[in-house]
């Protein structure tokens, strides 16, 4: 997707032809499986960190092109969003102290991004999916400023036929319904590599889908979008649906979708993923940079077979199998794709040792893992884990049964993993170091997504939620810098959230979102008793059709039923209601809006964004705004 050297394939022509690249590559990998020219005695692990900027107030910031001009190092590089960045590191063996190096790399690459971001007004923070991230921040302003990425989005759109629909069902129901592509942004990860034998990849490539539900269940980082409560890992379903061409009849002959877990058990190698993704999706992208990779062959040289690494950067499997060469030689090797960024480098660190302790640690008897579990059981762990983390109940054993969680990996993939990285001779203090984190992480159930909603809970007791957003993301990177795991992290504060300015700028900050609505043909006493029953003075009034066509206010009732004797019984809140109305927007200034209602004399605003109603400002919000403004002024003298 990042590639430099790609087009876009628009055409019968460029399809045709980069479908006979596609099959070259295809059979010149075959050849080298075949003639055994694979890297097979060093194993490498590398790793790829996505991660967020932030602004003085804890909001994305688009600051991506102006850090990078001031790093210059082939390390850093693009993501989708201009509020988001990525850093390559260098793959490493896989052996004695690869892990506290890596964790040393990772945390001195993320200072420098810090460091970069300070001198724009940005911080660089670890986030699965940013809790503070807005429905304004995802437009195409944002998108990161190079042709590929607005051509891959339009294409995106295309593909699709209209604009994309999000539903993710957690306790706060998700649903986006005029979405873009670019919700993907929302999404960081911590990407882990290792390479694999080739003989043994169909072995290990099982295996490492087996794992991955258990795995993810103790990694979770991204409860909230939106300010929403969705999965324990909303990141799953959010990355699904923002890349999902498909149309309603592909669903319904249930084809795959470009982000998915898998199809089945790899029978063979490699090449039966590849063949199975090109088969299932349609080329999207073609390389601008030609080879006959069988020439190569048998000229004795190493073929890149660009054709074939584009098209699987186009597939999003959450278990990616990826070609390569190092040094010169060949190599396969498993992306681990499932894990979030975050909550702290040294908790990405101890989630990489679980995963790589697993995979070095694979038991005999599951080498031929096909024989001892159900595919379908395996990615039903998966979704599992996405949706409720540390509370799932997963698929284990032969025969199968749902153990909780926190037993299957106490009991039984720690125990593995540990053996694993002594037996990839990890140093023992690494080994110790990392997985006692995992344990205990376990042991205590405090993820980073049980993190952030504890921390919310609490602070929506004190406060808004969206000082209480802010408050989480301020916290979430203050406990980084402490280089602790995030089971030890003692929760958000309110007062972490800074100044005013931080929490009360906008009117999206402010607004109220738990609207309760009328109907034009109610009667005026069913609106009486509403605003009774909820304690409201405010009640924005609907259509049959759900748009907002009025509102009515208890000092209309009150004048309503003082002169009730000139009002017929029956009437409706049609008419009495006010349609005399001024919308504003989320973004708009709470200092705006203030003088608005103050030059208008008016009680309450209705928040709108693309025709909807979204929110309400009224004379209690900023009450309530003084008298936060007025505790924070006296605490200071």
């Amino acid at each position: 997707m990042g590639a430099e050297k790609v087009t876009l394939v628009k055409d019968a022509a460029s399809r045709h032809r980069h479908l006979k690249n596609l099959l070259r590559d295809l059979k010149a990998l075959q050849l080298m499986l075949d003639n055994d020219l694979f890297e097979n005695d060093v194993q490498r692990i590398g790793a790829e960190q996505e991660f967020c900027f932030v602004d003085a107030h804890w909001r994305p910031a688009p600051v991506l092109m102006e850090v990078l001009e001031r790093i210059n190092d082939e390390h850093f590089t693009t993501e989708l969003a201009r509020f988001n960045m990525e850093i390559n590191l260098d793959p490493v063996l896989f052996k004695g102290r690869c892990l506290s190096e890596l964790e040393s790399t990772l945390s001195n690459y993320l200072r420098r991004a810090d460091e970069a971001a300070n001198q724009v007004g940005a911080h660089a923070l670890l986030c699965g999916i940013l809790p503070t991230i807005r429905y304004g921040d995802i437009n195409y302003d944002n998108l990161t400023p190079l042709p590929r990425y607005r051509a891959l989005m339009e294409l995106l759109h295309e593909l699709h036929r209209g604009l994309f629909e999000f539903r993710i069902d957690g306790p706060d129901e998700v649903v986006i319904n005029d979405g873009l592509a670019l919700f993907e942004a929302s999404n960081t990860s911590f990407q882990v590599h290792l390479q694999i034998p080739a003989p043994l990849f169909s072995q290990y490539y099982n295996w490492s889908m087996a794992v991955t539900g258990p795995l993810l269940s103790a990694s979770t980082n991204s409860p909230l979008l939106l300010g929403k409560r969705g999965w324990r890992e909303t990141r799953i379903a959010l990355f699904q649906q923002s890349i999902d061409t498909r149309s309603t009849s592909e669903m319904v002959r249930e084809r795959s979708p470009r982000v998915c877990f898998g199809t089945g058990w790899v029978e063979q190698s490699i090449l039966d993923i590849f063949k199975d993704d090109i088969a299932r999706h349609r080329v999207m992208l073609a390389s601008t940079r030609e080879e006959d990779p069988l020439q190569v062959l048998a000229e004795g040289g190493v073929p890149k077979l660009y054709s074939l690494s584009v098209h699987n950067g186009t597939v999003y499997r959450w278990n990616r199998p990826c070609y390569g060469i190092t040094d010169g030689k060949p190599h396969l090797r498993i992306e681990m794709r499932v894990l979030p960024t975050g909550p702290s480098v040294i908790d990405e660190v101890a989630n990489a040792a679980f995963w790589l302790g697993m995979m070095k640690g694979m038991p005999d008897d599951y080498a031929d893992i096909k024989n001892k579990m159900a595919f379908d059981n395996v990615k039903e762990n998966f979704f599992r884990a996405a949706r409720h983390g540390m509370g799932s109940y997963l698929w284990w054993g032969t025969p199968a049964r749902r153990y909780p969680a926190a037993e299957l990996l106490l009991k039984e993939l720690i125990p593995i993993a540990r053996e694993g990285l002594q037996k990839a001779n990890i140093a023992a203090q690494d080994t110790s170091r990392y997985l006692d984190i995992i344990q205990e992480r376990v042991e205590t159930g405090r993820t980073g997504s049980q993190w952030q909603l504890s921390s919310l809970e609490q602070l929506c007791k004190e406060g808004k939620k969206e000082e209480a957003l802010v408050a989480t993301t301020a916290a979430m990177f203050n406990r980084q810098q402490q280089a602790m795991p995030v089971h030890q992290w003692p929760l958000a504060g309110l007062d972490e959230a800074g100044s005013w300015k931080n929490r009360y700028w906008t009117v999206e900050q402010i607004m109220s979102t738990d609207l309760f609505t009328v109907n034009e043909n109610d009667p005026v006493d069913f609106a009486a008793n509403l605003m009774d029953w909820r304690n409201v003075r405010h009640l924005p009034v609907e259509n049959e059709k759900g748009q907002l066509v009025g509102f009515i206010t208890a000092s209309m009732l009150l004048r309503f039923y003082s002169q009730s004797e000139n009002h017929p019984v029956r009437a409706s809140v049609g008419e009495i209601m006010n349609t005399d109305l001024f919308f504003i927007l989320p973004e708009m200034s709470t200092v705006e809006a203030l003088h608005l209602m103050r030059d208008r004399k008016l009680g309450y605003l209705p928040v709108m964004r693309n025709g909807n109603l979204i929110g309400l400002v009224t004379e209690y919000d900023f009450v309530n705004v003084a008298a936060h403004l007025m505790k924070e002024i006296f605490s200071t003298q």
